[in-house]
């Protein structure tokens, strides 16, 4: 394909990819304005979320795993029709648990153009000069992974409601459709004999499932702590029912997550480093709105247009790395640059507190955004440059489906933290105040607090929230090992490569330049 023709592809592709993405994080800023409208609870409040994470992330395997043996464009629209279906009943619900189950829909449907975009573009342009393809996605990812608080915040302050926030995705994902159906055009390499791994399908989702029950319900604010029989037995389901996927997956003839692919060192090391990225992309924007409206007291609106600096950086870091890459064709020392930033962008944000200076702020955000978007699809191409053209929807998907469940469990666990921290502060401060047997650090309308108590929760939480990204930041220094000791393989010019030089076909083997890598 020319580059106009891949371009042309790309629009579409990218429409898709960007209407999946806004859902997750156009919802933030209208959280607390939905669970007060449905009546629910802190529980239904984290779940919003999870929920759709977790369709997410357990679905993204099976999606990629289908992109190996049938029709790409065919997935990818069934992906946008399912995104839609659950957009309208979200839109619609009129409860917690309706609303709980549409979040669900969608999150299969993000999970399939997730996986379906990576996967379709590894099969039309070469790795040598995907990175500037990449480049372009990363920037979409950025836009609408951080330009959803700001449309959510508009949204719910408008007379719309916050209804619209799940029926603005619908108009997007229809042009997204049309415009697939037009300008997608990519052979299909259809294989015979073919057969899908249910079983091992089933007990991935079932153990991702537990653990993430698991890592939400746990802590102080929970149900019960992290050391309880309670979580004894959540974690050994769930390590069971792996252990049980792992097991299958390595006698089933076509596994939903081939073991091969996983265990080769490039995939393993990236899919390291793809789960400190999920961290730092899906906390980043759950936490610092959270951070900007509780802890600061900006409204939704304002909320959203302080994580520009963060929108900026990913856009920077993305476009710029991948236009690098495709010119010069490495890609090593920008994936090191980036993980250095992350690891300094998460310790500056581990300084702040109540009333850290909007600017430093803003400097901060824009590091972690530059971090995030040099590793963010870059660690995606180094895997795709790894393995064929056959095996491409499965490797990439691998690696979106940890980056999702890191941010999945990230999300989870630095939000438990979170709110340990908050009400042992909020504790101490009413304490001080002369009031004892309350934290009030749990309550989610702090604007109806009394004065005094809302200064001390609202300091609490702005507080709080330097611990986590001190958390994230001993991720990122994982992720930058991770990167240091990826083989330095040079990015190939050609789609495919040969059955004998890809150790994860059946029948290959490993190149003299892959053995010394």
């Amino acid at each position: 394909m020319t580059h106009q023709q891949i371009l042309k592809t790309m629009v579409g592709l990218l429409a898709g990819l960007f209407t999946a993405l806004l859902s997750t994080t156009i919802v933030a800023t209208a959280l607390p304005t939905i669970i007060g409208d449905l009546k629910g609870s802190q529980t239904a409040y984290s779940w919003v979320i999870t929920t759709a994470l977790l369709a997410n992330a357990a679905s993204t395997p099976i999606w990629g795993k289908l992109a190996d043996i049938f029709n790409k464009k065919v997935l990818v629209q069934s992906s946008l029709v399912i995104f839609v279906i659950g957009s309208i009943l979200a839109g619609f619900a009129h409860n917690v648990p309706i609303l709980l189950a549409a979040r669900v829909i969608q999150g299969v449907g993000m999970g399939g153009l997730t996986a379906l975009v990576v996967a379709i573009i590894g099969s039309i342009v070469s790795p040598r000069e995907r990175g500037r393809y990449s480049g372009y996605m990363g920037a979409t990812m950025a836009v609408s992974m951080s330009g959803g608080p700001i449309l959510g915040g508009v949204i719910v302050d408008s007379p719309l409601g916050w209804r619209w926030c799940f029926f603005v995705c619908v108009p997007l994902a229809v042009i997204a459709l049309f415009l697939l159906q037009k300008t997608l055009h990519i052979q299909t390499d259809r294989k015979e004999d073919v057969s899908i791994d249910w079983l091992g399908a089933t007990l991935l989702t079932a153990g991702i499932s537990v653990l993430l029950i698991w890592v939400s319900f746990a802590g102080k604010a929970g149900y019960y702590g992290w050391l309880s029989k309670e979580s004894a037995m959540y974690v050994a389901g769930g390590v069971l029912l792996l252990l049980a996927t792992v097991m299958v997956e390595s006698k089933v003839k076509s596994p939903i997550i081939p073991l091969k692919i996983v265990a080769e060192r490039t995939t393993g090391l990236a899919i390291i480093g793809s789960i400190a990225v999920g961290m730092g992309m899906f906390g980043s924007t759950t936490f610092l709105g959270q951070y900007f409206q509780t802890a600061r007291g900006f409204s939704p609106t304002v909320a959203g247009l302080l994580s520009i600096p963060l929108v900026v950086g990913m856009l920077i870091g993305s476009v710029g790395s991948g236009q690098l890459i495709s010119r010069f064709g490495k890609w090593k020392p920008y994936m090191l640059v980036g993980s250095v930033f992350l690891i300094i962008g998460f310790a500056l944000l581990g300084t702040i507190d109540h009333a850290t200076n909007l600017w430093l702020l803003g400097v901060f955000t824009l590091i972690v955004g530059l971090g995030t978007g040099m590793l963010m699809q870059n660690l995606v191409l180094v895997v795709q440059n790894t393995v064929s053209v056959h095996n491409i929807g499965a490797a990439s998907s691998n690696v979106a489906f940890f980056r999702t469940f890191g941010g999945a469990v990230g999300v989870s666990v630095l939000g438990s933290v979170l709110a340990t921290r908050v009400a042992d502060l909020s504790a101490s401060g009413l304490s001080s105040l002369g009031i004892k047997g309350g934290s009030s650090g749990g309550s989610l309308d702090i604007g109806a607090l009394p004065e005094q108590v809302q200064t001390i929760v609202r300091a609490a939480y702005g507080d709080a929230t330097s611990a986590i990204f001190l958390i994230a930041a001993a991720a990122a220094v994982i992720a930058l090992i991770a990167v240091a000791f990826l083989p330095n393989r040079p990015l190939r010019r050609t789609i495919d490569i040969d059955a004998d030089a890809d150790p994860m076909r059946e029948g290959g083997t490993p190149t003299k330049d892959l053995v010394d890598a």
